[in-house]
């Protein structure tokens, strides 16, 4: 007669989980101690081309996975033991547009994993001065918005520092109203301008009495949301985890595709991977047909052109740099080219920098 096969009982489960948990540990160690062997194996490498090819290999890895567990699910993971092997070697140092728990902080850490020093600053001039500085390797600001467009500030500190792109975030802003109290009893809205416009429609149908306020930050809305009755902010889950607030209503952006593009800014550009965008500055004449020249360069090189802004030129009426991103990096032939040819046609021309193309994380 066959025996029943013993039923696994939670105990020998239990231990199943903490013998494999120990060997996450031992694997973990030893991916940190060889890390460590490689960073001393290529003295040569910057942290620019360090962190690009971190991130190459991460989407590599992402791409081949065929697990039952879902890519976006695994990134951030992943992401954090990149960072731990990291800072074992050297403990990155990342300016950004503070304070903590904002949007841009969220972005940052996306980007370099818990185990970065962070430095929040008041304005974006002060991230890009932390650079020049040497305050910190890296430097995360704000570029465009889907709904709001450009980021002047940003902007205007390319026009005026050389600082180089080496990458860039994609993040996913999903705003959440926080509160103490519930919705019935809200009689105010904080948060940033940008905030209050994008969940404009939302805040009429749901809170039509309740009146909007602009903040400087959505994490310091958060922060007085949790101080003062009646009070609700528009800001992050995390923001809302910091000051203890409970999330009224999730997700209450009007546009649901709505996407902040941050560029990773520091003293060199990225290296080529072989999916790479490449940014402009340039100032043309301020004649007939000037700009229209320098344009149809890019359409002679077939480079598809991935952003175009155009920003005023200090002290000079009428006149404008004109900021573009093409796709592919600029040590590849036709890349050299177009900048060879646009030299001539142009008053200043700068390589903002060339980076990996990335996709929007949540």
């Amino acid at each position: 007669m066959a025996k029943t096969p013993r039923k696994t009982s939670s105990t020998d489960l239990q231990k199943a989980i903490a013998k494999m948990d120990q060997q996450i540990l031992t694997l973990l160690a030893k991916r940190v101690d060889t890390c460590q062997k490689l960073v001393q194996a290529e003295p040569g490498k910057t942290i620019e081309q360090q962190l690009s090819s971190e991130e190459t290999e991460l989407q590599k890895l992402l791409k081949a996975n065929k697990t039952s567990l879902p890519s976006e699910a695994i990134s951030p993971v992943l992401q954090e033991v990149l960072s731990l092997c990291r800072s074992a070697s050297r403990r990155l140092r990342i300016a950004y547009l503070g304070p903590q728990y904002s949007y841009s902080h969220q972005a940052a850490v996306e980007k370099f994993g818990a185990n970065a020093d962070y430095s929040p600053v008041a304005t974006i001039a002060t991230v890009f001065e932390e650079i020049q500085r040497n305050q910190a390797d890296f430097g995360l600001v704000p570029v465009e918005n889907s709904n709001d467009g450009r980021v002047t500030d940003t902007l205007e500190m390319f026009a005026k520092h050389p600082t180089k792109i080496c990458g860039e975030v994609k993040l996913h802003i999903h705003h959440q109203l926080l509160a103490k109290c519930n919705r019935e009893e809200i009689k105010e809205v904080f948060s940033k301008p940008q905030a209050l416009s994008q969940c404009r429609n939302w805040l009429a149908k749901h809170l039509p009495a309740a009146r909007p306020i602009e903040m400087t930050s959505t994490a310091a809305a958060a922060q007085l949301a949790a101080q003062k009755e009646g009070a609700a902010a528009i800001a992050s889950r995390a923001a809302g985890i910091n000051y203890n607030l409970e999330t009224i209503a999730s997700n209450i952006e009007d546009n649901p595709n709505n996407i902040t593009r941050f560029a990773v800014i520091s003293h060199e550009m990225g290296p080529k991977t072989g999916h790479d965008k490449t940014a402009l500055l340039f100032q043309t004449e301020h004649k007939p047909g000037a700009l229209a020249d320098a344009m149809n360069i890019f359409k002679k090189n077939r480079l598809n052109l991935t952003w175009i802004e155009s920003f005023p030129v200090a002290n000079a009426p009428e006149e404008y740099l004109f900021f573009v991103e093409m796709e592919g990096h600029c040590s590849e032939l036709k890349l050299r080219r177009t900048i060879s040819a646009l030299e001539k046609k142009t008053l200043r021309l700068e390589v903002l920098g060339s980076y990996q193309k990335t996709d929007p994380v949540n």
